[in-house]
């Protein structure tokens, strides 16, 4: 008999290099969900409690921010990336027109 889990991406985000580039990919999917998603993923390969005192966040307030359906502060997404040491950033030159 074959068994089969379902998929955890929490298992597969290991390094740093991984969690940068699952966040870059999904931060260019047009629907927010997909990196809101993605960022609660690594926050709990991480850890959240160590996120919630990195953060001054609570644990409870950090699963309401990646639960399905919310709109979380930019100022609290802006938190998060910083304490898991993936800040978001466009890039001195990403798509600066007349260079």
């Amino acid at each position: 008999m074959v068994k089969i889990r379902e998929f955890d991406a929490t298992r597969y985000l290991d390094n740093d290099e991984v969690i940068r580039e699952c966040l870059a990919a999904c931060l260019e999917d047009s629907d927010p969900a997909v990196f809101l998603t993605a960022l609660g993923d690594v926050a709990k390969a991480k850890g959240v409690t160590q996120l919630a005192k990195d953060t001054g966040l609570s644990r409870e307030s950090l699963y309401k921010t990646f639960s399905e359906g919310t709109k979380p502060r930019f100022e609290t997404i802006v938190k998060i990336t910083r304490a898991l040491g993936v800040p978001l950033s466009l890039g001195r030159n990403a798509g600066h027109a007349g260079s």
